[in-house]
């Protein structure tokens, strides 16, 4: 058998296919059998037959700092002309433990980077910390800490962890969202936006979480109206808050989205998400008795082409200006009459079109989607048609049919005879180019709300004068630092208000006294540009070099959990749609593939009747179902992992357990990437990564026999029968090469690729044992 497996194992499988079997065969062996080829040895110099739980810790520890020291030489080479290949996971908010979640996504990352690297391609693979947000606060307010020093020692823990599982990140590459070498930039592009006219503020009825006194996105409140994070009831506010024009960039948005690839879903979601771009908002300003009040307001058209026919511009009963601090709110409370259509003194001037209307107060609770202006058309809407008429209104006619049964428009000014169609495109262009509107959006998406009353975020760098109003900090002052505070309540206002020092300043544009933003931004704002910093994250003069972002992006595959599906990669592509228009970057998307990762859950066991979560020593196995310990009847399910549920596992543990290998190989074959992994050891999928790892190290263990023989192989030594097994070797090898590439670089059918190598362990092993008949 030692002879067969010789025979097969150094003989040129291309001359077998080929049958070109000769003596030539013979030149090639010495760089088979060259020292300098990685071959797998024991430092004891006995090599064990058997692949034991200590075996595999010590391989592990003898070819882990190999691995990274060869990943660091080839990360420093970057002046090469290789093709270049960016895969990026979704950067993990410093909790200071990480779970099996995590353990899966950066396998998954870590894997396509070593698999692109072999293919020659120049891989970047960067990690970082998305460093901000409410956990570190709240820990720094129940223990008294200091959040930025509690992120920073968790930040230390988990990288330990991270190297233990043998990841090979570009560490040299590292950005930390709370750092000032970070924020700086994400003050500076907030800046760009502010200047651009996309960031603004206003007053909002917003969603206020009594638990963490904190405003919540629409996003960051699930379907029973609790929050995301705190399971609080949310409640109504009426705050002036920060807000980001995201919906001017709707339609590209959503256009955009034909030209990715499939996202398992997540295009449709997104598409949904943004819904359908037929109308768009044009700008008012409000006037009474013909003097203008300083309040500007956006109404929706749904037929932005007719709205040189508009009738009035009608809001909600429950909009900001009959509840907040406008100055119109006592005329619309005078005129209001609850359930009726109610016309006031206050009208709206359309900055597009010139024209004057009165402002209505409609008696519906609400409108389509998320709208709390519209603009009444009566040649648009039957609707509006009857509202206009039954308030007494004057509007024009600005619709014309022709006796093809096109129409045209009238009273349109320089837009009168084009058709609907082309009246709709040349009008909201216009309203673009003038700035007051026209950008194509949906009913139902609304701009983005980023204040934050808290402290532990970026600080929005505006300051407040009485004089100037907002103005921007300017660039050269950047960043603007997160004071120092003795102690955080997380109450009521924002926790900078307390910083006097800090809160009082002078104001850039006029030198007189002038206050800073205490509002902080969502975390969202941090996560939507990381990618780009990764390209050159020592930059000190901007966020990043152009030709730099250029030459890595798009990224070539995003990697992270479906829960971000949405709001993340919403804020992400649209941040990246805004810096190409700012002339900071070539491309539009900033994503090519993105692989959705689905949930590691473990087995839960709850009370049947009160829902309690137990513990498994509180439970009795030894009857057919589980039961408690006194009889009591359980609810047995799969779950996401969580303390709360007693089903979590600890990564290192598992790893002690079973090594790195063994894990890493597991999480790969048990399930396709995007679908969720029942974490159960006794399942077929962790005893047959064990098998495999065993029949590996016993095909390595003969390989190694038939190479110690000594004697330089002959060819011409294989009979007919191994020649036969010589050749189905090659076949399968070419063919598990072929569908382990597609896997890896088209579907990540991961488990699937892994099973294609054991299915060509297993021909290897049937050719072994035809060779001991």
């Amino acid at each position: 058998m030692q002879l067969l497996v010789r025979r097969l194992a150094l003989c040129p499988l291309g001359f077998a296919q080929s049958g070109q079997i000769s003596g030539a065969v013979l030149n090639l062996v010495p760089r088979l059998l060259s020292p300098s080829t990685r071959t797998l040895f024991s430092e004891t110099g006995i090599w064990e037959k058997d692949y034991r739980i200590e075996t595999r810790r010590r391989v592990e520890e003898w070819w882990h700092p190999r691995i990274m020291a060869q990943w660091r030489k080839d990360a420093l080479d970057e002046g090469s002309n290789r093709k270049k290949f960016y895969v990026l996971s979704m950067f993990p908010y410093p909790s200071g433990r990480l779970h099996m979640g995590h353990v899966r996504v950066y396998t998954i990352s870590d894997t396509i980077g070593h698999f692109q690297r072999m293919r020659g391609h120049q891989v970047l693979n960067p990690m970082g910390w998305d460093a901000f947000g409410l956990p570190a606060e709240n820990a720094a307010i129940e223990r008294d800490l200091d959040p930025e020093e509690w992120t920073k020692s968790n930040i230390k823990s988990m990288r330990t962890q991270l190297d233990s599982l043998g990841l090979c990140f570009n560490w040299d590459r590292e950005v930390t969202t709370c750092l000032p070498d970070y924020y700086r930039w994400t003050q500076y592009l907030f800046i760009k936006l502010f200047e651009a006219g996309l960031a603004y503020q206003k007053e909002a009825v917003v969603n206020w979480d009594p638990i963490d006194q904190t405003v919540l996105a629409d996003e960051q409140v699930d379907e029973n109206g609790c929050s995301w994070r705190s399971g609080a009831l949310v409640e109504q506010k009426l705050l002036t808050q920060w807000f980001i024009k995201t919906t001017n960039y709707a339609k590209p948005l959503l256009d955009a989205l034909v030209d990715l690839p499939e996202w398992y879903g997540v295009k449709a979601m997104q598409a949904n998400w943004i819904g359908e771009c037929s109308g768009c908002y044009f700008d008012f300003k409000l006037k009474v008795n013909g003097e203008e009040t300083g309040e500007t307001v956006s109404g929706y058209s749904f037929s932005p082409e007719t709205v040189f026919g508009a009738a009035y511009l009608a809001i909600l009963p429950s909009h900001r200006l009959l509840h907040g601090s406008s100055s119109v709110r006592s005329a619309l409370e005078k005129a209001f009459q609850p359930g009726r259509d109610s016309l006031t003194e206050v009208t709206a001037h359309n900055l597009f079109t010139g024209q004057e209307v009165p402002l209505v107060i409609s008696h519906k609770e609400a409108f389509d989607g998320y709208l709390d202006t519209v603009i009444g058309i009566p040649d648009s809407s039957e609707e509006d048609l009857s509202a206009a008429r039954a308030l007494n209104l004057k509007w024009t006619t600005v619709v014309k049919s022709r006796e093809d049964g096109t129409q045209i428009l009238i009273n349109s000014h320089t837009f009168s005879g084009l058709t609907r169609e082309q009246a709709f495109n040349s009008i909201t262009q216009k309203a673009r180019e003038q700035k007051v509107g026209g950008h194509l959006t949906s009913s139902k998406l609304r701009d983005w709300l980023i204040s934050r009353q808290r402290y532990w975020g970026t600080p929005i760098p505006v300051v407040h004068c009485g004089s100037c109003g907002p103005v921007a900090v300017p660039e050269e002052e950047l960043p603007v630092m997160l004071p120092k505070l003795p102690s955080l309540t997380g109450k009521g206002a924002s926790p900078l208000e307390a910083a006097h020092d800090w809160v009082n300043c002078t104001c850039p544009r006029c030198k007189g006294p002038a206050r800073r933003e205490t509002d902080t931004m969502d975390t969202f704002v941090d996560s939507a540009w990381y990618y780009f910093r990764y390209t050159d994250p020592h930059n000190t003069d901007g966020p990043f070099k152009r030709h730099l972002a250029d030459h890595w992006l798009p990224v070539d595959v995003y990697i992270g959990g479906k829960e971000h599906a949405v709001m993340h990669l919403y804020y992400a592509r649209f941040l990246c749609h805004f810096c190409k228009d700012q002339g900071l970057v070539v491309h539009r998307e900033p994503f090519q593939k993105l692989l959705v990762q689905g949930l590691i859950k473990g087995q839960t066991f709850k009370l049947a009747d009160s829902g309690q979560y137990l513990k498994r020593q509180e439970i009795d196995f030894t009857g057919e179902e589980p039961v408690t310990l006194d009889g009591g009847r359980i609810e047995v399910t799969w779950e996401k992992m969580s303390k709360s549920k007693h089903n979590g596992l600890d990564p290192q543990e598992v790893v002690q357990q079973y090594g790195v290998d063994t894990v890493r190989l597991y999480i790969l074959y048990a399930a396709p990437p995007e679908q969720d992994i029942l974490w159960n050891v006794k399942t077929d999928a962790l005893p047959g990564v064990l098998r495999w790892q065993s029949r590996l190290w016993q095909l390595v263990t003969k390989l190694r026999g038939a190479r110690q023989l000594g004697d330089v192989p002959s060819p011409s030594l294989l009979r007919k029968k191994e020649l036969v097994e010589t050749k189905k070797i090659w076949k399968n090898k070419n063919y598990a090469i072929q569908e382990i590439t597609s896997h890896f670089t088209e579907d990540f059918l991961f488990n699937t690729a892994i099973s294609r190598l054991m299915g060509l362990t297993n021909t290897l092993s049937v050719s072994v044992n035809c060779g001991r008949k």
